[in-house]
């Protein structure tokens, strides 16, 4: 199988062996993914990892993305943007993982970035969102800061001139004046938007919620992804993924723990991708999801993965 083609029924077929699903082809792994990284100058459009813990994957992933300082320059204001809405502890998986926050924006700092700030504009009541996520703290050891959004007063209105429904929301002003920013949700199931991944992560620098839930919610997650200033990367925790009952999750019976992470600077990819994977727990289509497929006709990328060069590494 040559490495630009994808399985479109199993993008990371190795999820049987760890999770014990059946019926699904092993990973058909590249022929150096085991051993060192091949000396090549091509960067692959996405990395798709699986089989370590968090701060493992992130380092293989950056690794053959060229490396973080091909994103992070020396100086830069740097914004880092998990899923942080709700206030649940890491092993249910409705947050993105705080050891993979960390180890992102510790990374980011020692190539120079003179500030990273991580924030989500959270559903539960924000403190106990950012302790018990075990976010904030991962933060604070890793040498960032997290920065408040649980006000009005932290967001400032833009436009969005490609918008079909939402034109004019406010954008949390950490974004608007960052430099750079990494998008770094959590892979689960949510009821209204069906999955919850990179796109859908951007309700979290948005404040009025209530008007994307009633103003087409598929078509306002598109929308929002139109911002200006896009993520330098897309970084999809998969470590534990909430295959139901999302996006808060009712109890641990809700959580697998495939130990994976997907990256990609293709937002619209990434969530194919995701998708993909995730349907391998849960039937699940990007048509259901449909803002993925809306935000292909935004032009923010491409769900045709075939045409894409994507890395399969098991650790």
């Amino acid at each position: 199988m040559e490495r630009r083609h994808f399985l479109k029924t199993a993008i990371l077929g190795a999820v049987a062996g760890t999770v014990g699903l059946k019926n699904m082809k092993l990973f058909a792994l590249d022929k150096a993914a085991s051993g060192k990284i091949p000396q090549t100058d091509a960067i692959p459009d996405m990395v798709a990892v699986m089989g370590g813990e968090p701060e493992q994957l992130y380092a293989r992933a950056i690794q053959e993305m060229g490396g973080i300082s091909r994103y992070i320059k020396p100086g830069m204001k740097v914004v880092v943007k998990p899923n942080i809405g709700w206030d649940k502890t890491p092993e249910f998986a409705a947050c993105t993982n705080p050891i993979l926050i960390g180890a992102i924006v510790r990374d980011c700092l020692q190539a120079g970035a003179s500030e990273v700030k991580v924030f989500d504009h959270t559903c539960d009541q924000w403190r106990g969102c950012y302790e018990n996520s075990g976010i904030q703290e991962a933060v604070k050891q890793a040498g960032g800061q997290m920065a408040y959004a649980h006000e009005e007063k932290y967001f400032r209105e833009i436009e969005l001139p490609r918008a079909l429904r939402m034109k004019k929301p406010k954008i949390h002003e950490s974004l608007i004046d960052c430099d750079a920013w990494i998008n770094v949700p959590v892979l689960k199931n949510h009821g209204g938007a069906r999955m919850t991944i990179c796109m859908k992560n951007y309700m979290g620098i948005v404040w009025d919620r209530r008007y994307l839930h009633s103003n087409d919610l598929q078509q306002c997650i598109a929308d929002a992804a139109t911002f200006e200033k896009k993520p330098v990367l897309n970084i999809v925790d998969a470590y534990r993924i909430m295959t139901q009952n999302g996006p808060k999750g009712r109890s641990l019976e809700d959580v697998q723990t495939p130990k994976a992470l997907f990256m990609s600077s293709d937002i619209v990819a990434l969530d194919t991708a995701a998708t993909q994977f995730f349907n391998q727990f849960r039937e699940m289509t990007i048509q259901e999801a449909s803002h993925i497929v809306l935000g292909e006709k935004h032009k923010l990328g491409t769900t045709d993965l075939d045409k894409l060069n994507i890395k399969r590494i098991r650790i």
